[in-house]
Order: structure tokens, then C-alpha cells, then sequence
């Protein structure tokens, strides 16, 4: 079974690129994050015609998430994030697919660092902490895929030095995502490629693709029931060099059928 994450950055906008992918791709579950699109927006058709059941949680302009299936059926657990009941913005969706829970997220960026929004995406950080403690208790199969916005070490990152100070690469944003991390859930990508430079994003200034001036923050985080089932992982980098094409590549693993 092969399971993506995507920020497609405008799914309407970016949708020839989207099916295009699929097609040559041909994964069996996809997250899609930054859908840039409201709720009834969303190219249900499309996506429908590609050969993919779908979900999603839409907003206006921003943010936005969905699951993708293939020949399978998908059943929605929530599509919001415990913990605040207030919080509005489409960044989290949560389903069982074929015995497995697939969490897709979509972690607030956070800049300016300090500021309001840097402290919601230490809020949303914690939230994300206990929803995950969670699901660890339940011991069944459990992804938490999507865009973190989280560097997690300078390996992460060309140049680190120049991003001390960014949201996503500052100690405590760093220091949660580790936290996260060792409540029991492993890194697929890193598992695998230990010591390897990944990138799953590149900036469109500064021809930051053609330089291979990147930075990987789209990530698995496997409980322990499905990390035996792990065959391989790897990040579609050339997509990022398409015609009218997203900042973020997919980035995929394979696993064995869970069931």
C-alpha cells in the first residue's frame, strides 16, 4: 500500500498538476493539504473521475484538508483538532481507511516568531501532543502525515544557520516535535534515511529548487503496530519542478497491507 502527503497550495488552481501526479503516481491513500478552497469548492468530480473517494474540511482562501482513497471506503472520525473549541481554521482531518487511523495535518506556520501566531502553533503543537498520546493508547495502526511546518534538525535544511530564528526551526517548536516523536512514533523518512540531505520544499524565490536550497518539513510519524509493515519511503522530487506547480513535493511510503 502506498500513502501520500501533498500540500498541493491550491488544490483548484493546482489541479491539472494534482491529477497529473495521481495518475503517474497511482497511491492508494493521499493527504492533501493547503486546499485553498471552501468546502464547496473542493473538485469532488475530478477527483472523483481520477478514481478517488475523498474528504475534506475546506476554508475560504486558506488552509484546507483532505484524504484521498482508492477503492476504498473512508470513514470519518473528526475533522477537528480536541482542545479548542474555538479554533476555526481547517487544519486537521481524521479517518479509518482499511483498518487504519490516517490523521492529515496541516501545522500552522507561525511566523513572526515571537508574536500570536507563534503561539498558537505552540497551542496547536500541544493539542496535536495529547490527540496523539491518544491514539498511541489505543494500540491499533496510527499515521499522523501532513505538512508540520517543523524543521526537525539542521540536517532538515540547507543552510540552518540562517533559519535560528524562523517558526519553524526554533527551539521550542523543535523541542515539541521531538516530544511528539518519543511518545513512541517513528519518522518513516528518517527512519529509512538516516543521514541523508531530503528536502520536501522549496521556496519559489531564489530559484531555492534549481539549488537544491530546501527544507523537509512534510512528515510520517508511524505508531509501532504498522512500523514493521514499512518497505520503503521517498519524495517525488520532480514534481516540484512542473509547470504551474505546488512549493512542496509529494512525499510517499509503502507499507505492507495491514489487512
Amino acid at each position: 500500500m502506498k500513502i501520500a502527503t501533498y500540500n498541493v497550495n491550491g488544490v483548484n488552481g493546482r489541479l491539472p498538476v494534482l491529477l497529473r501526479w495521481l495518475e503517474e503516481a497511482a497511491p492508494d491513500i493521499v493527504c492533501l493539504q493547503e486546499l485553498k478552497a471552501p468546502q464547496d469548492k473542493f473538485p469532488e468530480k475530478a477527483i472523483l473521475n481520477a478514481g478517488y473517494n475523498a474528504i475534506w474540511n475546506g476554508q475560504k482562501q486558506w488552509n484546507g484538508v483532505a484524504i484521498l482513497a482508492r477503492n476504498m471506503e473512508i470513514e470519518e472520525i473528526t475533522r477537528a483538532l480536541p482542545g479548542d473549541n474555538d479554533d476555526i481554521q481547517s487544519r486537521y482531518i481524521e479517518a479509518l481507511i482499511n483498518g487504519v487511523v490516517i490523521v492529515c495535518l496541516y501545522l500552522p506556520n507561525g511566523n513572526p516568531a515571537p508574536g500570536p501566531k507563534f503561539e498558537y502553533k505552540l497551542k496547536w503543537l500541544k493539542r496535536l501532543s495529547d490527540r496523539a498520546e491518544t491514539l498511541l493508547s489505543l494500540k491499533i495502526p496510527v499515521l499522523l502525515l501532513g505538512d508540520f511546518n517543523v524543521i526537525p534538525t539542521e540536517l532538515d535544511v540547507y543552510k540552518p544557520e540562517k533559519w535560528i530564528n524562523d517558526a519553524l526551526f526554533r527551539p521550542e517548536v523543535r523541542k515539541a516535535f521531538k516530544d511528539i516523536v518519543s511518545q513512541g512514533w517513528t519518522d518513516a523518512v528518517r527512519t529509512l534515511y538516516p543521514t541523508e540531505k531530503i528536502y520536501t520544499f522549496w521556496d519559489y524565490f531564489r530559484n531555492a529548487y534549481q539549488r537544491n536550497a530546501g527544507l523537509r518539513i512534510d512528515h510520517f510519524l508511524l505508531s509501532p503496530e504498522i512500523i514493521k509493515k514499512l518497505i520503503s519511503a521517498g519524495v517525488d522530487h520532480h514534481v516540484r519542478g512542473w509547470e504551474k506547480t505546488s512549493d512542496h513535493a509529494p512525499v510517499w511510503i509503502q507499507i505492507d497491507k495491514i489487512n
